[in-house]
């Protein structure tokens, strides 16, 4: 139902799951479980694997704390793509990877949740996309000592919000890592 002509293709997206970004996430290894669960799906499927890398001046690139996660390997195939701001679509070649790719639905996993995930999920949406987020596969850290909720709340209300957004000739909606099938008729 995407509004991008020609695009009938998914893509798994993972976002930012750094060891810096994931040090102290809320259920981390139960994230990178499912996120490991679904890269096995979507590679099964011949579904595009797109991996975001944030940098910063907390998180210069080629730091130990830059890298990607152990658990989660990327293959050399996968397109990496490279981010200073939380969407993951601003000055970046997001686009276009998945232009290449004929990919009008994203499936989003990440971190950090009330971050480039949730910027990513609208930045996704304006631009034309479906945009599923896996509720089970992305995380965030705690930041109640600056007045946030708790990481449960945060990913529960990010959870529930998305599942009800919509726009003209887009979807959105939340699922399980079990429900994700990366078929574009389907909510997962």
């Amino acid at each position: 139902m995407t509004t991008l002509p020609d695009r009938p293709n998914s893509a798994l997206l993972i976002i930012d799951v750094q060891n810096q970004v994931v040090e102290g996430a809320h259920n981390r290894d139960a994230v990178l479980a499912n996120i490991n669960t679904l890269v096995d799906k979507a590679r099964a499927h011949n579904v595009p694997v797109v991996w975001v890398q944030h940098s910063s001046d907390e998180l210069k690139t080629g730091s130990e704390g830059w890298e990607y996660v152990p658990e989660l390997v990327r293959r050399d195939s996968e397109p990496l793509v490279h981010k200073e701001y939380g969407d993951s679509f601003e000055a970046t070649e997001l686009e276009d990877v998945l232009a290449e790719r004929g990919v009008g639905r994203l499936v989003v996993t990440g971190a950090q949740t009330d971050a480039c995930v949730r910027s990513t999920l609208h930045g996704g949406m304006v631009r034309g996309y479906d945009v599923t987020l896996v509720g089970d596969a992305h995380t965030t850290e705690d930041l109640t000592k600056y007045g946030a909720p708790k990481p449960a709340e945060v990913i529960a209300h990010t959870n529930l919000y998305w599942q009800f957004q919509t726009a003209p000739g887009r979807k959105a909606g939340t699922v399980s890592t079990a429900d994700v099938t990366f078929a574009a008729a389907d909510e997962g």
